[in-house]
């Protein structure tokens, strides 16, 4: 199975979304890629500030790329969640529920972008994403994430 993650708005403080699901491939080219839900994320670029500290860097998304996802218990969250391999520069990215910039530091936010800069009904589109996952792991499918 595929997760593809297109990036269509990339703004100051935050980075919006679409996550479609792609089948595992078995030979029939005429799958096409079915929108799941939206994302949000920290903005591409990598932004510095200075604080009283010196000079901190704030969260920024992950490289685009093709990663494995594997569903993990996160001592961070307590519960299982996602979590992408190989990540460039970034350990622990996973795919969980937040709805604004501030629940993110670096990791993929899922749910509904109907407000500006925002997510909701994250908590369920997680707990419906989650079993596709599960379920292609199951299937014996390895399971990626496409960001684009």
């Amino acid at each position: 199975m595929e997760l593809i993650l297109k990036r269509i708005a990339k703004k100051k403080g935050y980075t919006i979304g679409k996550l479609g699901i792609l089948p595992a491939a078995d030979g029939d080219d005429s799958k096409s890629v079915t929108y799941f839900c939206d994302t949000l994320e920290p903005p591409v670029r990598e932004v510095k500030t200075k604080s009283r500290g010196g000079i901190t860097q704030k969260p920024f998304a992950i490289p685009e790329g093709r990663y494995p996802v594997v569903i993990t218990y996160s001592p961070k969250f307590k519960k299982w969640l996602p979590l992408l391999l190989n990540v460039p520069q970034f350990s622990g990215i996973r795919i969980h529920a937040g709805n604004t910039p501030r629940d993110t530091a670096g990791c993929i936010l899922v749910g509904e972008n109907k407000q500006v800069g925002q997510l909701l009904n994250s908590n369920l589109w997680l707990k419906r994403l989650k079993p596709e996952i599960v379920e292609a792991k199951d299937r014996g499918e390895g399971v990626w994430i496409e960001i684009r």
